[in-house]
């Protein structure tokens, strides 16, 4: 018996919120992808969250808010800050800022770190969630620690199952591919994780990123070297599958030969590709094919965030 999968209508949304306030776990759909739920302001739902996806304790949260003056109550806010978030959210972009005296977050979900991660979503659901809600929600991705991430209600209930109290089940997420993480801690601005908002878009508001320094200790998600990972084994770049295999490709040119094929994108459009990115892992994961083989993804825009999550998918397993 898995999670009740509600359709979104305003009793679903109210349960839903009852669940979270109530230290429960709700999978609801962003614009990037389906979140895992918790009041992050709850320490033991925080906990269950981390256990539900078996997620190292020492890779930090995102968490969610209602809008600018919500994510003011958890961070010292900044300049770049208001620019930034004025300009793209509710949107797939992370905001790494230093934690308020008081912060109401538990410190779990920022893994003891004296920052946190803020966001805004996009999304009916998501923001009608927030705003039932009346609180932060931390909210990663609906999988299993470093699995391949959701991107409608299916993949949540096969990869979760019990683990979840409740799902709200609106379709597949428009986006596809995780938020873009910056880190305004410091004097330079950092790009922790390429995602859903372009760098170029970021850096024509607030200048050159610098890229992460190295550290043991991630500091925001998706940080790790091995991440997204399928169950099949993954070789990227590659011109073409071998016997056997299944093949990611992308563009209207895909070579022949491949026991299974999924097409990211034939008409080369990176936005498209990454709304289809999880999807198609998901599908060549269950093809009974003996691994899987990506074409490269040119590296503008969201490409680069795509290519970033084909390398840690393919990355050797810990």
């Amino acid at each position: 018996m898995g999670a009740t999968a509600l359709k979104p209508d305003p009793a679903a949304i109210a349960e839903a919120a009852r669940v979270l306030r109530a230290g429960g776990l709700v999978a609801f759909p962003t614009e990037t992808v389906y979140g895992l739920g918790a009041d992050a302001t709850d320490g033991r739902a925080v906990a269950r969250l981390f256990e539900a996806k078996r997620r190292p304790a020492f890779n930090p949260l995102i968490v969610h808010v209602a809008g600018i003056e919500a994510a003011r109550e958890l961070v010292a806010w900044t300049e770049r800050a208001e620019t930034l978030a004025r300009r793209f959210w509710p949107g797939p972009l992370s905001l790494v800022l230093p934690r308020r005296p008081g912060c109401p977050v538990s410190m779990l979900a920022g893994s003891g770190l004296p920052t946190l991660a803020v966001r805004a979503p996009r999304g009916r659901t998501a923001e009608a969630l927030l705003a039932e809600t009346g609180r932060p929600v931390a909210a990663p991705s609906a999988n299993a620690a470093g699995a391949v991430s959701p991107t409608c209600a299916r993949h949540v209930l096969d990869a979760l199952g019990d683990a979840v109290d409740l799902v709200l089940d609106d379709g597949p997420c428009a986006i596809g591919i995780e938020s873009t993480v910056v880190d305004l801690n410091g004097g330079i601005a950092r790009l922790l994780r390429p995602g859903g908002t372009p760098a170029e878009d970021i850096e024509a508001l607030i200048g050159k990123l610098a890229e992460p320094g190295s550290s043991d200790a991630p500091r925001a998600p998706g940080q790790l070297a091995s991440h997204y990972a399928t169950s099949l084994p993954l070789r990227i770049d590659a011109a073409g599958a071998g016997p056997g295999e299944a093949l990611l490709s992308f563009g209207p040119e895909a070579p022949p030969g491949a026991a299974a094929e999924r097409n990211l994108s034939p008409g080369g459009d990176p936005v498209e590709a990454a709304a289809n990115l999880f999807a198609a892992l998901h599908e060549l994961d269950r093809s009974g094919c003996a691994a899987i083989v990506a074409m490269p993804v040119p590296e503008d825009g969201l490409g680069r965030a795509i290519m970033d999550r084909l390398r840690r998918a393919a990355a050797p397993r810990p």
